[in-house]
């Protein structure tokens, strides 16, 4: 029942979309620019840390080796100077000699103690091979080896989940900011639907009050009675007036009311079959002339005739439209209209109910968008495209609550 010809009235909608694409494009950029460059500091950083922990077993080898007289300044300089990464020195038989920059407690038990160092042996293993330290006599001949573990010092870990903390928080951002952005252009549509039609209907009261006066002049022309050209000009009348309480409508909570779906939906085809080819054929389907929903009338009413317009558009003025009212068993009534005409493509299917899709060179593509908007913002209910083939035809399904 619509096509794709954009007006270019309706492009501000799509460039908006455009807009949230670049913005989540340049997010995605930034993220993945500073986790790279966050990865580059990183390396540079365990670089160095390595280098330390390397010249640490070497002065720790060299005071385990040499006499102590030799050995002050290397153990005050190198040795203790290291305040920042946690390392354990073990046997080779495995056995834990010394440890440095892990919170251990003085007032642990000595089970406890031996239990954290070797849950912090663990995990050195599986984060960095260990530095081997040589054990040599007096001939400098190697009796013995000793190894030093480390991780990661508590700067360089900070370092490592830095990004993805960074991450978290620019996604959190956009999110927020596509909320926003989405509210921002939600507040703005129903602004431009309310003026719309608070303005159309502003319009036609003039030209309205006019044709009722024309009326009543002929009336009382001789020539005209008698032919039924009044009362079909009545009947016009009669349909502007609710046609401009329609777009009155708009932008106020409408009263809805418990009504007879199949008067209304017989109304609407009433009205619109002399108005339509004569090879258009209406059907009207139902189980029961009594079933009630709650229902504003005159913009259901426009909803129904707004999609039985676009069902004859779609089937070139020759063909069936097919109107089924059902009621459900969870308190809902359901509207099924449905044409032969030229389907919907399914990659279209989406976007048929977005502001600017039409299938008429001139059209602005606000119908179906309206009829969404009264049926789920003003009814509660749901409208959409049940199914539809290409050169078959299309179903519409609306659902209301049972009144």
């Amino acid at each position: 029942m619509a096509s794709k010809n954009t007006p270019a009235s309706m492009e501000f909608y799509q460039d908006n979309t455009n807009l949230k694409w670049i913005i989540l494009i340049v997010s995605v950029v930034i993220s993945v620019g500073s986790i790279y460059y966050t990865d580059v500091l990183v390396d540079q950083l365990k670089e160095r840390e390595r280098n330390q922990i390397n010249l640490f077993a070497r002065a720790l080898e060299y005071t385990i080796n040499e006499a102590e007289n030799n050995i002050l300044f290397i153990r005050e300089e190198i040795i203790l100077k290291n305040h920042s990464i946690p390392t354990l020195q073990v046997s080779e038989q495995g056995d834990i000699l010394s440890y440095i920059n892990l919170p251990v407690d003085s007032a642990w038990s000595a089970e406890k103690k031996k239990s954290y160092l070797n849950r912090q042996l663990a995990e050195m293993k599986r984060t960095y091979a260990p530095i081997e330290i040589l054990l040599k006599d007096e001939n400098n001949e190697v009796f013995g080896r000793q190894y030093l573990y480390y991780k990661n010092s508590f700067l360089l870990s900070q370092l490592m989940a830095y990004p993805y903390i960074q991450l978290s928080v620019i996604a959190i951002f956009a999110f927020i900011s596509y909320l926003a952005f989405n509210y921002s252009r939600v507040a703005e549509q129903n602004r431009v639907w309310v003026g719309l039609a608070k303005e159309t209907a502003h319009q036609l009261g003039t030209p309205l009050s006019s044709l009722m006066a024309w009326l009543e002049v002929l009336r009382d022309d001789p020539e005209i009675k008698g032919k039924g050209v009044v009362d079909e000009l009545e009947k016009d009348i009669l349909k502007l007036r609710v046609v401009t309480e329609r777009f009155s409508s708009i932008g106020s909570t409408p009263v809805l009311k418990s009504e007879n779906v199949y008067q209304l939906i017989t109304n609407v085809v009433g009205y619109l079959r002399p108005r339509v080819s004569s090879k258009i054929t209406f059907e009207l389907y139902t189980l029961s002339e009594n079933i009630q929903a709650r229902i504003h009338a005159p913009l259901f009413e426009w909803v129904i005739e707004n999609l039985c317009k676009n069902a004859v558009d779609a089937m070139g003025n020759t063909g069936t439209i097919a109107i089924k009212i059902l009621r459900g068993s969870d308190s809902k009534v359901f509207i099924d209209i449905s044409d032969t005409g030229k389907g919907i493509p399914k990659g279209s299917v989406a976007s048929v109910f977005k502001p600017g899709y039409t299938t008429k060179k001139r059209g602005w593509g606000l119908g179906l968008a309206l009829a969404k908007r009264i049926i789920e913002l003003y009814h509660e209910g749901r409208i959409f495209v049940k199914s539809s083939e290409e050169n078959l035809g299309t179903t519409f399904r609306i659902e209301l609550k049972a009144g």
